[in-house]
């Protein structure tokens, strides 16, 4: 059995610190064999830097996904083109942009596919469609029992990067049975509705966000609730101080068909000391 650690958006300087924070106990806890983190809110809540990205694999993320922020800063266009940093960037934009948007991990004796999408409801840019560009990957990979003529993984793990819940779990309806988890990010809110599906793909339309407990989002109030009240836009920083609430997914994959064998949701407030 392969046990994935999944953790939702990291948002901020406190995105970060809870992160590392929480992790050693849930490697105690939990056992995971890989860690995957969201990664697009972290540098101070939007998009990624060097330093930032630096910190959460140092403090033992193995696989960084994103989102609709990833270029938010324009150091991750070399970040992205550096084989060595495991940092992915969703399949579906457009192949003349720097990266890749899904790779192959080897974990122990067991290959794991990461494959980040992004959704096309209620988004602001217009990307490919994310069900034809899954579609594209898994002609070439396949789980064990589904891998004739194709490339053969133990596992293939979906961030799925949406708005819309809707459009989240219509996904995971559309791969049941071809990839072994499906989880979304993006709305920060943790969804209660972890499920492993009739033909053994687990799924949850959102993990929740790693950030700032009292804000909205993991950014500051204030500034938040002048934009709805007035309508106007403004810079909204992420909130910088603690408590911290942790979000994340424990995925368990049976090996011998790569489908899941159970899910389970997990979230912690921390304080800083």
């Amino acid at each position: 059995m392969l046990k994935i650690l999944f953790f939702g958006d990291i948002v901020g300087r406190v995105g970060r610190e809870a992160f590392a924070k929480v992790l050693p106990e849930w490697r105690k806890t939990y056992a995971p064999d890989f860690i995957i983190a969201n990664g697009e809110n972290i540098a101070h809540g939007k998009g990624v830097s060097r330093d930032t990205l630096k910190e959460i694999l140092d403090a033992g993320a193995q696989a960084v996904t994103t989102g609709n922020h990833i270029w938010s800063f324009p150091e991750a266009h070399d970040l992205l083109q550096e084989a060595s940093i495991p940092l992915l960037r969703p399949a579906n934009f457009t192949a003349k942009l720097p990266g890749k948007g899904f790779a192959v991990f080897n974990v122990g004796v067991w290959r794991v596919l990461v494959v980040n999408l992004m959704g096309q409801a209620a988004m602001h840019q217009h990307l490919n469609s994310p069900f034809e560009r899954i579609d594209e990957i898994l002609e070439d990979y396949g789980l064990p029992g589904d891998a004739d003529g194709k490339e053969m993984v133990h596992a293939i793990f979906v961030d799925w990067h949406a708005e819309l819940t809707s459009e989240k779990l219509a996904l995971g309806w559309y791969l049941d049975g071809r990839v072994s988890a499906v989880l979304g990010t993006h709305t920060h809110v943790p969804t209660a509705d972890e499920r492993i599906l009739p033909k053994g793909t687990a799924l949850q339309a959102d993990v929740g966000m790693v950030g700032a407990h009292h804000s909205i989002l993991g950014v500051e109030v204030e500034p938040n609730l002048r934009r709805f009240l007035l309508q106007v836009p403004g810079k909204i920083p992420p909130e910088e101080q603690f408590p911290a609430e942790v979000n994340g997914a424990l995925v368990a994959i049976d090996t011998k068909t790569g489908l899941a064998c159970g899910i389970e949701r997990l979230r912690k407030i921390v304080e800083k000391e």
